[in-house]
């Protein structure tokens, strides 16, 4: 079996020679080169989605733009032979997220992607052979539907105009497919004339939950003689679903569908079904009663006898914990590969020969393992980096997008698994040389649990004790991995050490561990997380008289944990976090995932309290700040709001910072140095943030 290669661990069982370990030649940093500014991660890129071409010659990728040039996106092509890129679209769309979702026509000799160049969201076509990418604007059939229209005086159905033409569709994802012209997509059913007759005249009073403009499928046979798709019909499987997911089947003649029921029927409990429809929609669906209502990315086996998809965990694990899964079609039975400590973390790819790759996290690694029907245990790669952050495995290659604590990332391609990985020469993330310093991965036990972490110096032979930054990460269910982070390189720069680690509730080291802070957050993961506190300050030149703390999410919720519990540190970020699980579960977007941790808050009193911050804010004393944008519906503002009030009336020093139009996720990318379509907010998050660091270590 092919191995994963590790790179060397220092832990408390190798004590003797531990500080030559931390500072022995595993320091590096690329080419000596400087650590970033706080200007500099404004400029820096990301090179996303590789899709390698049908003959395997070529890369199709995209480079999302750096936040300072607008954070879009743009598509490139590279040559494996000539090892040379170039640039196939300068993106003029309207949309922050730029050209997307590009995959290969059949043929190999155009490119399908998504942009929003106007009002919609259209399919374009650019081909090899040249010229600028044309659009195919896609129209889709008006769906009414009376029962949820409200009759506003004198403005009765039978006085609203009535729509009878296709409208333009706004395309949200689609599938090409072997024949020309011919693709599947997902739309959100458009307005009619007399719903806006309504919105104008200011009768828009919404209905919570009850959404008209659900997401349909539908198919578009032949692009070349008609743009008007048609509706798949979905209803005689489920009236009041969205498309969550969707393939074709090998031979083009079905479609398996992922539906979930809409108005976020989910918050009360799962609800997603899995069927198979026929393409030409004359017979009845077939549910895949095996698939339960947690499952996730599905597609088709290359030999269409199964549908492979990814769910949840059999194991109890928090929710989004999943497993790997098989349907076979022909007795309805599911068959599971193994649940071992490789934690499946996106859309898996089948090949040719019944074998499935899929991108899995393990330990401090997230890399490419194979699956076959005949193993218990997924095979592995000797990879020449330990993260892998997209790819695409065909039966002409594999081609991936790769970093390392210590390397760059790059676009990484094999002629197949297993074999011999050359480095491609893509776009490069930083328009100027930057530092690119290797993490020192260390490991200690903790109340019968084997831990492990990540530790950055900014120096190889520190003169003196070095100022220590704890992170933690967001989930729960999460993980550090060893991989290039340009936020960790810029806090390498202030002259900080960097310690990340991975406790109890973490991702890649199996269900089990990953549900070990069930009914527990702010206990067992806090221990764990200040027992690698002490191990590093016991085993590295750390100055634990200057301790400060930074987390996002859940580790901003971590934060407020720290704030009433130990005045060790002398700072405290806490970005977008959970203070209160009482109103966070009554205002936040979904609950199913946080009622696994402690259930429904008014029948768990005292677990949901013990298990909010904000319980122990009475202790606090450490100077807090708080990042939070206005517009987050995962941890809504006013949480950052409650701690900010609390901590001002204990007296404690507290700043809170808010950012306009910012939702959770990108306000995240912003303060860590990725593409952001926000030009100044993350600039201004890490400027307050090593701001209130720095003046609470000169203050001691």
């Amino acid at each position: 079996m092919i191995r994963i290669r590790y790179r060397r661990i220092c832990s408390a069982s190798t004590l003797i020679g531990t500080f030559v370990c931390l500072l022995s030649s595993n320091f590096t940093k690329a080419d000596q080169s400087p650590f970033p500014t706080n200007a500099t991660l404004r400029h820096m890129r990301e090179i996303e989605d590789p899709r390698l071409s049908p003959d395997g010659r070529q890369v199709l990728y995209r480079i999302l733009d750096s936040t300072a040039d607008g954070g879009q996106a743009h598509l490139y092509l590279l040559d494996i032979e000539q090892n040379q890129s170039t640039q196939l679209t300068t993106t003029l769309s309207t949309d922050a997220r730029g050209d997307h979702d590009a995959v290969w026509a059949h043929d190999g000799q155009s490119i399908l992607f998504l942009a929003k160049r106007g009002s919609y969201t259209h399919l374009h076509t650019i081909f090899l052979r040249g010229g600028e990418a044309q659009p195919t604007p896609i129209q889709i059939p008006v769906v009414h539907d009376h029962s949820r229209l409200i009759d506003v005086g004198p403005m009765t159905l039978d006085t609203m105009p009535e729509e009878e033409q296709p409208v333009p569709a706004d395309v949200l994802a689609f599938r090409g497919s072997a024949q020309a012209g011919r693709l599947i997509f997902i739309a959100r059913n458009p307005q009619t004339s007399r719903e806006k007759a309504l919105i104008d005249a200011k009768a828009d009073a919404i209905a919570v939950d009850q959404e008209r403009h659900r997401t349909g499928l539908y198919i578009l046979d032949n692009a070349e003689h008609s743009t008007i798709a048609r509706p798949l019909d979905l209803s005689t499987a489920c009236a009041d679903c969205d498309v969550a997911d969707f393939d074709w089947s090998p031979d083009e003649s079905q479609i398996v569908v992922v539906l979930k029921n809409s108005g976020r029927a989910d918050d009360v409990t799962p609800q997603i079904s899995t069927w198979i429809f026929s393409a030409d929609g004359k017979n009845a669906p077939q549910r895949l009663t095996a698939v339960p209502p947690t499952g996730g990315q599905v597609v088709w086996s290359a030999d269409g006898a199964r549908v492979i998809y990814t769910g949840q965990s059999g194991i109890n694990a928090p929710p989004g914990y999943a497993a790997l899964y098989a349907t076979d079609l022909s007795n309805g039975k599911n068959h599971v590969w193994v649940e071992t400590e490789h934690t499946p973390t996106g859309r898996p790819f089948p090949l040719q020969d019944g074998s499935v790759v899929v991108q899995v996290e393990h330990g401090l690694d997230r890399t490419l393992v194979k699956y076959t029907f005949d193993q218990a245990t997924p095979g592995e790669w000797a990879l020449p980096v330990t993260n892998v952050d997209a790819f695409d495995a065909t039966d002409r290659g594999i081609v991936f997008v790769g970093s390392a604590s210590g390397t760059l990332p790059a676009l990484y391609y094999a002629q197949s698994f297993g074999q011999p990985v050359q480095r491609l020469t893509s776009q490069p993330v930083s328009s100027e040389p930057i530092s690119a310093t290797q993490a020192q991965r260390i490991s200690w036990r903790h109340e019968g649990r084997q831990l492990q972490g990540l530790l950055y110096l900014p120096t190889r032979t520190p003169a003196h004790p070095i100022p220590l930054i704890l992170e933690v990460h967001g989930g729960p269910l999460g993980a550090y991995v060893d991989q290039f982070d340009p936020f960790v390189e810029f806090l390498l720069g202030q002259g900080w050490a960097v310690l990340r680690t991975n406790p109890r509730g973490s991702t890649g080291r199996g269900p089990a561990f990953a549900a070990a802070n069930q009914n527990d957050l702010g206990g067992g993961d806090y221990r764990d997380i200040m027992s690698g506190v002490d191990w590093v300050i016991a085993h590295a030149p750390i100055d634990k008289s200057r301790l400060a703390m930074i987390g996002y999410s859940y580790g901003g919720e971590m934060a407020g944990f720290i704030a009433g519990r130990t005045d060790r540190f002398k700072a405290i970020v806490s970005g977008a976090p959970v203070i209160d699980q009482f109103s966070e579960y009554g205002t936040e977007d979904g609950s199913w995932y946080d009622r696994w941790y402690f259930g429904k808050p008014w029948e768990h009193m005292a677990d949901a309290w013990r298990q909010s911050p904000l319980s122990t804010v009475g202790r606090a004393r450490t100077p807090f700040l708080l990042l939070q944008g206005e517009a987050d519906v995962t941890d809504p503002i006013g949480q950052s709001q409650e701690m900010y009030r609390a901590l001002r009336q204990m007296g404690v020093k507290v700043e809170l910072i808010t950012y306009p139009r910012e939702d959770h996720g990108p306000l995240a990318r912003g303060l860590y140095g990725r593409s952001s379509p926000e030009p100044w907010h993350g600039y201004d998050a890490r400027r307050r943030l090593t701001q209130f660091i720095r003046e609470a270590f000169e203050r001691h």
